[in-house]
C-alpha cells in the first residue's frame, strides 16, 4: 500500500472528483458517511458527543458527521464551529448551511468568545478542528482548547488526523500541543507520521476508511514510502521445480555464535532452513559444535580454530549468501576477522547483532561494506553505529541518509520495521506483534533474510520479504503460545507455515 503525502492525497481527491463526475462536497459527504458508519458501529444512540469543527475541510467533515449522526437518532450531540477569522472553506460553508436547516440540533458558531462545554470521562469528543492541511503550530486559543480536550478524560475520535499532527514530519512540534486521540479515522491511506513511535500517544488506534478514491491516479503517482501487506508480496515467492535438488535452493554460510551464545547461531540456522534454503553452514567457535549439531542437525558445522570465539571468516566454498553476527561477540580477533572478510568478500552480506557492534567499534569499516549489503539493527545497535537519536522519526531520516551514502539496505527493526533502500525508498512492515519482543527473534530474522538471499532473491527483495515473513510467522505462533510465552524458536518453526500459507493462495 502506498503512503502518500498530504499534498498528493489532495491531488488524488481532485482526480477522483474529475473521474467520477462528482464535486468535492460529494466526496466530503462520502468521507463523513464512512466516519458516521464507524461511529454508529461502536457507540449507542444514548452516547453524548461533543464535536469541534474548524474552519477548513476537516471542519466540514466534522459538521457532516454531526448532521448524519443526528439523522441516525443520536440526539445528544453538541457541535461547535470555530469561525474566529470570519472565513470558512467553500465546502465547510456548504456543510454549515445544511446544519442550520436542522431543527433541534445543538449547534454553536464560535466567532469570538468561547465558553467550553463540560467534558468528562463518559463523553465522546469528535476532533475536526484541523486536519492534514495545518500549517505551522496552533495559535494560543486553539492550544488552550486542545489542552482542555486532552485533560477532560473524554474518549476522543480524530477525523483524518489528530489536530496539530502533520501527516509527515513533526520533529519541531511538541506532542503536548496536539489532540491525543483514542481513535483516528483516516481515509484510504495511512500517513507517514502514523509509523513513528512517538506519535502513538497522539493517534491511539487508527483505522483506514475506504472512500473509493480513483485507482488510476493512485497507481500512477510515485511514492517513497509503502506499507507491505500480504497481497503485495505473494507474487514474489517462487514456485518449486519438482525436479530440483537442495543445491537449487542455495547455500547459506553463517559466522555466528561463541561460548555461551551458541543458541543464537542455532536459531539463525533454524530460521534459514525453515524458510527454504537448501543448505546452511554455521562457522562458529569449537565449543558451539555440540549445541549446533544437536539442536539443528540439518545444518552443517564448520569449527573455528579457536575454542571460544570466531577468529577466521574465510569463505572456503561456493555459498550464495553469507551472514555475520548472531551471538558472535566483540573480541578484537573477531573484529579483525570481520575486517578481513569485508576487504575480500564483494557480494552483498547480511550483518546483524554483534557484527554491527563490531562495526560500531571500528566505524571506518562501514566504508568497506559491499554494495547492497543488508544490515538489521534494532534501535540500540543503530544508534551505536550512527549516533544517538531523539526518536524514531529522526532515526528513520538518518537511516535514509546512511542507506544512500553507503549504498546499503537498512532493516531498522521496530513495531513497523522499516526496510530502507539505497534509493531512499522505505517499506514499512505490517506483520508482527509484541510477543516477538523476545530473545533470539532478531537472530531468526537474520536466518530468514539470508535464506531468501541464498535462494536467489535480490537483496532488496530478500530484505522486505524476509521481514514480512518473519512477522507473519510470529503472528501465527502467537495464536498458539500467546504474547507472553512466545519463543524465538517458535517463530523459526512457523516460518514454514507462513510460507505455506502465502504460496498456497492464488
Amino acid at each position: 500500500m502506498k503512503i502518500f503525502t498530504s499534498e498528493l492525497i489532495r491531488e488524488i481527491d481532485k482526480a477522483t472528483c474529475e473521474a467520477q463526475g462528482i464535486t468535492s462536497l460529494d466526496l466530503m459527504e462520502r468521507a463523513a458517511s464512512a466516519v458516521c458508519c464507524e461511529i454508529v458501529s461502536r457507540f449507542s444512540p444514548s452516547q453524548r458527543f461533543i464535536i469541534f469543527a474548524g474552519p477548513g475541510n476537516n471542519g466540514g467533515d466534522a459538521l457532516a458527521v454531526g448532521r448524519m449522526l443526528f439523522e441516525q437518532g443520536y440526539k445528544k450531540i453538541e457541535i461547535f464551529l470555530f469561525n474566529v477569522m470570519g472565513k470558512l472553506s467553500h465546502d465547510c460553508t456548504q456543510e454549515l448551511h445544511e446544519i442550520t436547516k436542522i431543527e433541534g440540533i445543538d449547534f454553536t458558531e464560535v466567532t469570538k468568545d468561547f465558553q467550553p462545554p463540560y467534558l468528562g470521562p463518559g463523553d465522546v469528543v469528535i476532533d475536526g478542528l484541523f486536519g492534514s492541511g495545518i500549517r505551522g503550530t496552533l495559535q494560543k486559543g486553539f492550544l488552550t482548547l486542545v489542552n482542555y480536550i486532552n485533560d477532560s478524560g473524554a474518549y476522543i475520535i480524530a477525523i483524518d488526523i489528530p489536530t496539530g499532527l502533520s501527516g509527515e514530519w513533526n520533529s519541531n512540534v511538541s506532542r503536548r500541543d496536539m489532540v491525543h486521540a483514542n481513535l483516528t479515522l483516516t481515509f484510504q491511506f495511512p500517513r507517514l507520521s502514523f509509523f513513528f513511535e512517538e506519535n502513538r500517544e497522539v493517534l491511539g488506534e487508527w483505522k483506514l476508511l475506504d472512500i473509493d478514491l480513483d485507482e488510476k491516479k493512485i497507481k500512477e503517482l510515485p511514492v517513497d514510502f509503502k506499507l507491505v501487506e500480504e497481497k503485495n508480496i505473494r507474487r514474489f515467492f517462487k514456485k518449486r521445480n519438482p525436479f530440483s535438488g537442495k543445491r537449487d535452493y542455495g547455500s547459506a554460510l553463517f559466522f555466528a555464535g561463541s561460548t555461551g551464545m551458541a543458541g543464537a547461531a542455532a536459531l539463525t540456522a533454524r530460521g534459514c532452513l525453515r524458510t527454504g534454503a537448501g543448505l546452511a553452514t554455521v562457522h562458529s567457535a569449537r565449543a558451539a559444535m555440540n549445541v549446533l549439531q544437536t539442536t539443528v542437525p540439518e545444518a552443517l558445522f564448520e569449527p573455528d580454530r579457536n575454542e571460544h570465539f570466531v577468529t577466521d571468516m574465510s569463505v572456503h566454498h561456493n555459498h550464495q549468501a553469507v551472514a555475520v553476527g548472531p551471538g558472535l561477540g566483540v573480541n578484537e580477533k573477531t573484529i579483525d576477522a570481520l575486517e578481513t572478510l569485508l576487504k575480500n568478500y564483494k557480494n552483498p552480506l547480511v550483518l546483524d547483532a554483534d557484527a554491527l557492534n563490531c562495526l560500531a567499534r571500528r566505524p571506518h569499516l562501514l566504508s568497506l561494506l559491499p554494495a547492497h549489503t543488508i544490515i538489521t539493527p534494532h534501535i540500540g545497535e543503530f544508534d551505536r553505529l550512527f549516533g544517538e537519536h531523539s526518536g524514531s522519526e529522526e532515526r528513520l531520516q538518518k537511516a535514509i541518509d546512511m542507506a544512500k551514502y553507503y549504498n546499503i539496505i537498512i532493516v531498522l527493526k521496530g513495531h513497523y520495521t522499516a526496510t530502507v533502500r539505497p534509493t531512499g525508498r522505505v517499506y514499512f512492515n505490517s506483520t508482527g506483534n509484541p510477543g516477538m519482543a523476545t530473545a533470539g527473534a532478531g537472530d531468526v530474522l537474520t536466518g530468514v533474510i539470508t535464506s531468501l538471499l541464498a535462494q536467489g532473491y535480490p537483496p532488496e527483495q530478500a530484505a522486505f520479504l524476509g521481514v514480512f515473513l518473519h512477522g507473519y510467522a510470529g503472528d501465527l505462533a502467537v495464536e498458539k503460545w500467546g504474547e507472553y510465552g512466545l519463543l524465538a524458536s517458535d517463530i523459526a518453526d512457523y516460518c514454514a507455515i507462513a510460507l505455506k500459507n502465502i504460496t498456497s493462495k492464488k
